[in-house]
């Protein structure tokens, strides 16, 4: 059983190291963007941990098929425990309200042929490169060549001076690129345009081509910009203008014919016949008549209203007409792939590709790449956008992908995740080697490949509120989820970005579509725009949880992850698990994040989830039950410990979050006797948690006793005080 059997260690190690770099370690996420995916290691650990005998060590390591075993996640996101799950042989079933998960997971989880994609992909590439690869070639700036590929265009959004009615570029800045993957720093000539190499950033000294001062700030600042023509102060943004017009300033660009004798990027300012492309593609869009650009409004939202704010007011207005033209071309074609799994397939990629290719994407002056739409978690308006090639560009000779953001890279990556699927496996470290384990007789989806001579197995996803499901009363063996974290994402205002595109190319061959929109009622985050807030939260939280209760075998585990920067989130965690009749057996912290992940670096958010094990019936030992502050710090301190020993390098809003999983569970031990769901509204259950954590002295009362490195439990000689390490309490 978990309580017994989950190494924390080992596990902590691994998924530590598999949030650095997740797709190496599970490909198969790479088929589409999805946000705060949990590292599938984790939930192959509790998996395992949970329905095999075997030390968890070695099990981790070893081929396993679980048949018969029935796994539901009612919150199934990018699908990770489903994954999981389904890879070790178990029967799935996998709820979701947005019907972009669904999606998602569908085609994660459902078998490919890799051959028939292959070729319907690179016929896909080979038609874009015919109709408009010629938009993305430029004059080299160093031999002429008139075959260099464009990597990357940079944008500036301009606005027009209210009183000399001239364009005004709002720079921010005019660094280009910075000297740490270039042999030197690139600066923009605010005078004349040009681009100059410098060696020191601080002194960029003079314009190489006009002679005046180059300079590292730009004059766009907070909102304000003063027009170097009349002197006028241009404020931004300016809704009554529409969406933001933006020019063309600088390219980075790749010449394989002078490569081997370069040193560094390529940069250049656009030339004429730069400039003539995108007139033409402007042009040629004009007279394409689309049928599958969407022409949907941007409702309001938390997210959405910044978007608004700059003027958006339609999702087509996020994309310059380059990109509009390649993006229709591209579905067009996919739109008349006859094989439906391969057409499903590159219609997952083009969805994927949109977060490159649109007008709000950054170009990383530092690592010289672009950044897409979601990196941060939002929409992010900058004043300098990034344009990505958009049939991306390929190494011949090497056999990579040179830049980021194009069908190339998408597909690329698309073909390894669903090799993956094929043929899974695990990364062995040790000490400082690492090595790939092939994983013998596991597979991800519901059928195999035609040589492994296996039964297909039982996939059921479903696009619904999982407080909505009919499931038979004891039939299922275990519920493994990542609930939705209140507040912190707005997924689905994000994920109508690219929703409304698939709508428009899959919609009318798949229900899930019926929908504008991926928002709903009944989604469990807060939102203010929505009028969601926690008891919201709370009461859809408990129709799920009672409903997959009462589906669990008696004793059987409901296990889920969670974690979040305010204690009163957790409330909603405990109202749940009490509603449901569930025991919190055991909470245990697991890294789930990557600290310098943009969304998060340098907030104090925590990188740490809080695992919890619930079950109807059965076992906690006796030393996880504290009755006071202290005792809990000590727990802290344990945890920390063996995070420790995993590499794992705790912070305070680490420290904090794990105090908060261990609250939440004793608050769950302490009140299951007396709680009673029927009687008083959500709220008075909420204020009943959070009454006892108050007399509990929550996490002030916590934080006051880790000031010692050494907790004084340890010193102990007698551990009297808690029972015995081995014994347990019934419940």
């Amino acid at each position: 059983m978990i309580e017994r059997a989950f190494d924390v260690p080992f596990i902590a190690s691994l998924a530590l190291r598999e949030k650095q770099i997740q797709q190496n370690y599970r490909p198969v996420i790479a088929v589409h963007k999805w946000f705060a995916r949990r590292p599938g290691t984790l939930f192959r650990g509790l998996l395992l941990s949970e329905f095999c005998s075997q030390e968890l060590r070695e099990s981790f390591y070893s081929g396993h098929s679980c048949d018969g075993v029935v796994v539901v996640d009612p919150f199934m996101g990018g699908g990770t425990p489903l994954l999981e799950a389904n890879r070790i042989g178990c029967d799935v079933i996998g709820y979701d309200i947005n019907p972009m998960s669904y999606w998602i997971v569908q085609q994660e989880i459902l078998h490919l042929d890799l051959a028939a994609y292959g070729v319907a992909a690179t016929a896909l590439r080979g038609h874009l490169d015919r109709e408009i690869g010629h938009l993305f070639r430029t004059r080299c700036g160093h031999c002429g060549s008139c075959a260099a590929h464009v990597k990357y265009c940079l944008w500036v959004k301009i606005q027009t001076c209210p009183q000399c009615r001239e364009d005004v570029a709002l720079f921010p800045g005019f660094l280009v690129a910075g000297d740490s993957r270039h042999p030197r720093n690139v600066f923009l000539c605010g005078a004349c345009g040009a681009l100059t190499e410098v060696e020191d950033r601080d002194r960029p000294g003079k314009c190489a081509s006009c002679h005046r001062d180059l300079h590292a700030g730009g004059p766009a600042k907070r909102g304000r910009c003063v027009c170097p023509r009349c002197g006028a102060v241009v404020q931004f943004p300016d809704v009554s203008l529409g969406p933001p017009r933006h020019r063309l300033f600088a390219l980075e660009y790749h010449c394989p014919e002078c490569r081997d004798r370069h040193h560094g990027r390529y940069f250049k300012s656009p030339d004429a016949d730069d400039l003539e492309k995108i007139r033409e593609a402007d042009q040629r869009w004009e007279e394409t008549e689309a049928e599958f650009v969407p022409d949907d409004e941007i409702p309001s939202g938390d997210e959405t209203n910044r978007l608004h704010r700059w003027g958006y007011s339609h999702y087509r207005q996020m994309f310059n007409s380059r990109q509009l033209l390649g993006l229709e071309l591209s579905a067009r074609f996919i739109s008349e792939v006859p094989d439906e799994r391969v057409r499903n397939a590159l219609a997952t990629n083009l969805s994927d590709l949109l977060r490159y290719q649109n007008m709000l994407c950054r170009y990383d002056t530092t690592a010289l790449k672009s950044l897409d739409v979601f990196s941060v978690h939002g929409f992010p308006v900058g004043l300098v956008q990034c344009e990505s090639n958009l049939l991306g560009i390929r190494d011949r000779r090497k056999a990579v992908c040179i830049g980021s953001g194009g069908w190339t890279n998408i597909i690329d990556k698309f073909r390894k995740a669903k090799a993956y699927c094929d043929d899974p496996f695990e990364v062995r470290h040790q000490g400082r080697r690492k090595s790939v384990v092939q994983i013998p007789g596991e597979w991800i989806g519901d059928h195999p490949n035609g040589h492994l001579q296996r039964r297909p197995r039982s996939v059921q996803l479903l696009c619904q509120n999982a407080a909505d499901a009919r499931l038979e009363e004891s039939s299922l063996d275990a519920v493994f989820t990542d609930p939705p974290y209140f507040g912190n994402v707005q997924y689905a205002e994000l994920m109508d970005f690219c929703y409304v595109w698939l709508r428009r190319l899959a919609g009318d061959r798949c229900a899930v579509f019926e929908r504008a929109s991926t928002r709903n009622a009944d989604e469990l985050t807060g939102n203010e725009s929505m009028g969601r807030g926690l008891d919201h939260f709370a009461e859809g939280l408990s129709s799920v949880f009672r409903l997959m209760a009462r589906a669990l075998k008696p004793g059987s585990p409901f296990v889920f992850t969670y974690h979040h920067n305010d204690l009163s989130a957790y409330h909603a965690i405990a109202v749940a698990v009490l509603d449901s009749r569930l025991v919190c057996s055991a909470s245990m912290p697991c890294p789930a994040e990557m600290g310098a992940s943009i969304h998060i670096s340098g907030t104090g958010s925590s990188i740490i989830d809080t695992v919890f094990v619930c079950r109807s019936a059965g076992r906690v030992p006796r030393k996880w039950i504290r009755d006071t502050p202290e005792g809990v710090a000590e727990l802290v301190f344990e945890d920390t410990r063996q995070l420790k020993v995993a590499g794992v390098r705790p912070t305070r809003g680490d420290m904090r979050c794990i105090a908060y999983g261990h609250l939440t569970r004793l608050a769950i031990w302490a009140l299951r006797d007396v709680w009673q769901p029927e009687t008083g509204s959500v709220a008075d259950r909420l204020r009943q948690v959070h009454q006892w954590l108050e007399a509990f002295g929550g996490w002030p009362a916590v934080e006051g006793h880790l000031g010692c490195e050494i907790p004084r439990v340890l010193a102990r000689e007698d551990p009297a005080p808690y029972g015995d390490d081995d014994a347990e309490i019934p419940f």
